[in-house]
């Protein structure tokens, strides 16, 4: 395994959103940055498994599709010109007799003074349902993530899921399918407040329900549900399912590095740094009492590791060198 030469101020695990602007914010504190992702492109989540998903808790934005909103991170972070290390998975951590942190992935030894875990919920893969019954369908009108919402065009489609993924597909698809229809075992989503005000406006919502099969001639023709009150079933024409059941997270070789973990997170303090010295969580890995897991508290968690980091690394800075606005 190879090591590189090149020493860092910052490298960042992970090119998600979080990661993106902490490349940018720590270019603009002047420190030389590097991003390592194992996906093969910067994005993360967003570009993995929902572009084309409008994304609405981003300040400045009303709202945003997911591959804009990653474009324009990348411009943004792109005038720094960090270095990318992609489609290499971080597997060990470890700290040298000259304090530098090496990062060993799967390809190579990287070397750093800081390090930032920006890697969202770490490694991810969509919940599916256990029934091989209704398995059997995946590709064939069910579908457990969603890259392309255009083949949803004119189609009659049943949303699955009581969260904020299930909420906001619903009301995106509703501007595309000829039909759209949500099921949810319980009769209050986990979901935004106003997504939801505005689903229960745009389509039909049917609770408390739960997919019990699936059945057509080699493709999704039927769904059928039950009532979780009443035990009945009912037959519900549908030409494609969308199973939004969420994510099976695991935080992945991060577990050994001896970080202190909570609720498969990384513990932080206020400054966002972790049990280790020198390394910081930004985004959904990171974890504190109170904590909302949206996209713009981890854009602020991000500056607030970049701007201790630059001090952990040169004492005489300052961890607030003034506002942007008076450059």
């Amino acid at each position: 395994m190879s090591e590189t030469n090149d020493i860092f101020d910052v490298t960042i695990l992970g090119a998600g959103p979080v990661g993106m602007y902490g490349a940018y914010y720590a270019g603009f504190r002047r420190l030389k940055m590097k991003l390592i992702d194992s996906l093969t492109e910067v994005g993360g989540q967003i570009t993995a498994l929902y572009p084309e998903k409008d994304i609405y808790d981003v300040a400045g934005f009303p709202r945003i599709r997911g591959k804009d909103l990653v474009r324009a991170l990348a411009d943004q972070m792109n005038q720094y010109e960090p270095t990318l290390a992609l489609g290499e998975k971080a597997m060990g951590l470890t700290r040298r007799e000259d304090g530098l942190l090496e990062i060993r992935t799967d390809k190579q030894v990287h070397l750093t003074r800081v390090l930032l875990i920006a890697g969202g919920i770490g490694l991810f893969t969509p919940r599916r349902y256990a029934d091989e019954s209704i398995n059997k369908y995946e590709w064939k009108g069910l579908y457990y993530v969603m890259t392309d919402p255009h083949i949803y065009q004119d189609k009659r489609v049943l949303v699955s899921g009581g969260g904020d993924s299930a909420v906001d597909w619903a009301l995106h698809l509703h501007r595309i399918a000829r039909d759209v229809a949500i099921i949810h075992r319980r009769d209050e989503f986990r979901a935004h407040e106003d997504s939801v005000h505005k689903m229960r406006q745009a389509v039909k919502v049917l609770t408390p329900y739960v997919l019990k099969t699936l059945e057509g001639d080699n493709k999704v023709e039927r769904a059928i549900i039950t009532n979780t009150k009443t035990k009945q079933d009912e037959v519900f024409e549908c030409d494609m399912v969308l199973g939004c059941l969420g994510f099976i997270a695991n935080a992945g070789p991060i577990r050994e590095w001896g970080l202190e973990l909570i609720n498969d997170g990384v513990k932080v303090n206020i400054r966002m740094e972790t049990s280790i010295p020198g390394v910081y969580a930004a985004g959904d890995i990171s974890q504190y009492e109170g904590k909302p897991k949206i996209i713009s508290v981890g854009f602020g968690e991000a500056a607030v590791a970049i701007n201790n980091a630059s001090v952990y690394i040169d004492p005489q800075k300052r961890i607030f060198p003034g506002h942007s606005s008076g450059h």
